[in-house]
């Protein structure tokens, strides 16, 4: 199902850790919010940044948590403050299942990846986030793929994700019909500080696609 089920595609913005980002990102347009929960990120926040963060959040806005191999304590402990969960390492389906919450799973883009059979494992998922794919690093590349990869028709809503901005979602809408895309530094004027100008640019050139 990567082509979109509705005329209009979602847009996630990823790792917030301030308050003026969460309302610039609203007010632009944003569907959902992403936190990322892996210290190795340089958007990183803790449970307690996250507690604060997310009561900012207005009703209708989806709350996602981003984990890369996080233990069933540390996911535990965020949950109450997510509304989906979206696992970003090697996680098993079982281990995906485990908090039994609402969760997408990311896949990143390596050579030789089956989206087919890997939507088969993950079937109870929300959807299938694709990301670049770079040895080592779960994500947050700002690097984009080869689109046409991703097969027309998944059963799976798919995020597209990877190196977007304001210059290239427009095409990548076009081309992908995804059910939604998913930006980070294509938004930020410095890792972690959202741009409210670029915020306001990428909303509408995923407008314009749709």
């Amino acid at each position: 199902m990567s082509a979109r089920a509705s005329q209009r595609t979602r847009i996630k913005i990823c790792g917030l850790t301030r308050e003026q980002d969460i309302a610039g990102a609203v007010a632009a347009g944003a569907d959902a919010l992403g936190f990322v929960l892996w210290a190795g990120s340089k958007r990183a926040v803790d449970v307690a940044r996250l507690a604060e963060l997310s009561c900012l959040v207005p009703a209708f806005v989806t709350r996602v948590g981003l984990f890369v191999d996080a233990s069933e304590a540390e996911v535990a402990a965020a949950a109450p403050h997510l509304d989906l969960l979206q696992f970003h390492g090697n996680e098993t389906p079982e281990q995906c299942r485990a908090a039994g919450r609402p969760y997408i799973k990311a896949l990143r883009m390596r050579d030789g990846i089956d989206l087919v059979a890997e939507a088969e494992r993950f079937h109870d998922a929300r959807g299938l986030l694709l990301d670049a794919y770079r040895p080592g690093v779960p994500g947050g590349t700002g690097e984009t793929f080869d689109w046409s990869r991703i097969p027309r028709e998944l059963p799976l809503p798919v995020i597209l994700a990877g190196g977007l901005e304001a210059g290239n979602v427009t095409e990548a809408v076009r081309q992908v019909a995804p059910h939604a895309v998913d930006v980070s530094g294509g938004v930020e004027s410095a890792p972690g500080e959202k741009s409210w100008e670029r915020l306001q640019a990428f909303c509408q050139a995923v407008r314009a696609a749709d």
